[in-house]
């Protein structure tokens, strides 16, 4: 056995205490160099901070990638402190420049311990040596639900001329990384456009090219099917895709699009469509059907939309009287869409009689891409005073209808420039539209929550690696799409597509008697791709 003096006891537990101090003294030292926080006279601005892009407010997946940002306030150093509301967690950051880039794996943490609750943006910026502006902190939201871990969209001029350099992109929205599907430099610049996804499945999905490899290119898991949806009943080709849920049928519209010139630096162009009807491509017959005529008249019919059950078909329609052989602007402003609806029986293929569901009509504005979420509850869709082409119409809104109790509204998200185009997430709590908010020229992908008619969160632009990224960037992104995974197509496997053999679809029921085949006036316009709008 061993035995201790009582002051050898002593020394040892005095020893060990200042040891613990030491320690301790230590771990402070090193938790403050670790957060290398600015030094100065701290001085309370009762303002957040400006920073671009603005995400003040908004709310987030938990899966979503780095919101970096740039700090748009004055000073010689900056700092950001982020923190979870749920843990102990936090970021803390300097930059000279007031760039900020989050570390992803540091970012994914926290965010990820933060979910059903807020994360703040501290921001701190130096002025001059001792003084420091501190600026009341950043709320953001982080959802319970998680986004679709990819978005498929295609990059194109802003302007009504060029389809020389395109393709379609698919960006991880857990990071960073992005990859072509399709780049059109290596199929003779052949026009790329109307890519569709089947309930957001990467591994079934359509594109079409137009030009010397022309064709609808059908991609089913490992196998792409180049075909000819263009029958000689058809005055034009197919466009606008929407798959029936039951990966069966497409709808189309068939269109003759046209397009004038204004005069007036204000609005440079004008694009309509002189004819268009519904068509549907039976996949597993290979044949076109078109809706039978309810006599409804003649009418322009385009943007079909299935119901998540696929028993209705809905679309826009717009009735029309002949004029004279030449259109005047006059004459396009008097084009207004309606949002109708048809049942459908897919057993034998057929048509119901046409229902309205919104008049856009007597509201004298017109209705385009309609959008249902996959649980069937809302619908959204763009209002414009008139035509069909929202992209071109600065009025250009978001509206939404509740497919229960036909509740409309329009919606929270709108800005003060072009809102258009938008799509689902499989889970119906994420809407992914183009905007042109940024700068009022090019569209940009952006992301709402939609908790549910009441909660719709502040929308944020898709983040990027390098917050200025959009500023430098002249492309559009066009046609958003979320999709539940990674597309496993690449560039050469298109491009070895455009050389198998080209498959004629067939003409089926009905298609002598297409739905919507107005008898509209000519005129000596040529008729343009589809595809260099949106």
């Amino acid at each position: 056995m061993l035995l201790f003096h009582p002051i050898n006891n002593f020394l040892m537990n005095i020893k060990i205490s200042l040891v613990t101090i030491i320690c301790f003294i230590f771990s402070l030292f090193v938790l403050e160099s670790c957060r290398n926080d600015l030094q100065g006279n701290i001085r309370i601005i009762n303002l957040q901070p400006k920073i671009e892009p603005d995400y003040a407010d908004v709310t987030i997946p938990s899966n979503i990638a780095p919101l970096n940002f740039i700090i748009k306030e004055s000073g010689n150093e900056y700092q950001v402190i982020l923190k979870s509301g749920l843990s102990d967690s936090q970021i803390s950051l300097r930059s000279k420049d007031g760039v900020i880039q989050f570390p992803e794996k540091s970012w994914k943490k926290l965010i990820g311990e933060s979910k059903g609750d807020k994360i703040t943006i501290q921001v701190l910026s130096s002025i001059g040596k001792d003084s420091i502006n501190q600026y009341e902190p950043i709320s953001i939201s982080v959802a319970n639900d998680p986004i679709d871990p990819y978005l498929a969209y295609r990059l194109i001029s802003p302007g009504y001329y060029s389809w020389s350099d395109i393709k379609i992109e698919q960006r991880s929205l857990e990071n960073f990384d992005k990859e072509s599907v399709i780049e059109n430099q290596i199929i003779e610049k052949n026009c790329v456009n109307c890519h569709s996804f089947n309930q957001n499945n990467p591994d079934q999905f359509l594109v079409h090219i137009r030009g010397s490899k022309g064709g609808t290119y059908f991609v089913d898991n490992d196998k792409i099917t180049k075909t000819d949806l263009k029958t000689d009943k058809m005055t034009s080709g197919a466009t606008y895709p929407y798959w029936h849920p039951g990966g069966r049928f497409v709808a189309f519209s068939s269109n003759q699009v046209r397009q004038s010139f204004y005069a007036h630096y204000s609005k440079s162009i004008e694009v309509y469509d002189q004819s268009s009807s519904l068509i549907v491509y039976d996949i597993q017959k290979n044949e076109i059907v078109g809706g039978p005529k309810d006599g409804s008249g003649e009418s322009l019919q385009t943007f079909p939309t299935w119901s998540p059950d696929g028993k209705t078909l809905y679309y826009c329609e717009a009735h029309l009287k002949d004029s004279a052989s030449q259109w005047e602007i006059n004459d396009i402003k008097k084009i207004h869409y309606n949002l109708v609806k048809k049942s459908f029986n897919e057993t034998d293929v057929t048509f119901g009689k046409t229902e309205t569901v919104v008049n856009a009509i007597e509201m004298q504005k017109s209705v385009s891409f309609p959008r249902i979420s996959p649980d069937g509850k809302f619908l959204i869709f763009t209002l414009a005073d008139y035509g069909t082409f929202p992209i071109w119409h600065k009025e250009a809104d978001l509206y939404m209808l509740d497919l229960e109790n036909q509740r409309l509204k329009k919606m929270e998200l709108n800005s003060n420039e072009t809102d258009s185009y938008h799509s689902w997430s499989s889970n119906s709590k994420w809407l992914v539209f183009s905007s042109k908010r940024l700068d009022g020229r090019s569209t940009r992908p952006f992301i709402a929550y939609i908790n549910s008619w009441d909660q719709i969160g502040k929308p944020f632009v898709l983040p990027q690696d390098n917050p200025a990224y959009y500023d430098n960037l002249l492309l559009s992104y066009n046609i958003p799409e979320l999709i539940k995974g990674k597309i496993k197509m690449t560039p050469r496997d298109f491009e070895a597509a455009t050389k198998y053999t080209t498959i004629q679809a067939k003409s089926g029921k009905y298609e002598n008697d297409l739905p919507g085949k107005a008898k509209l006036p000519k005129n000596n316009q040529p008729e343009i791709p589809n595809s260099i709008h949106e």
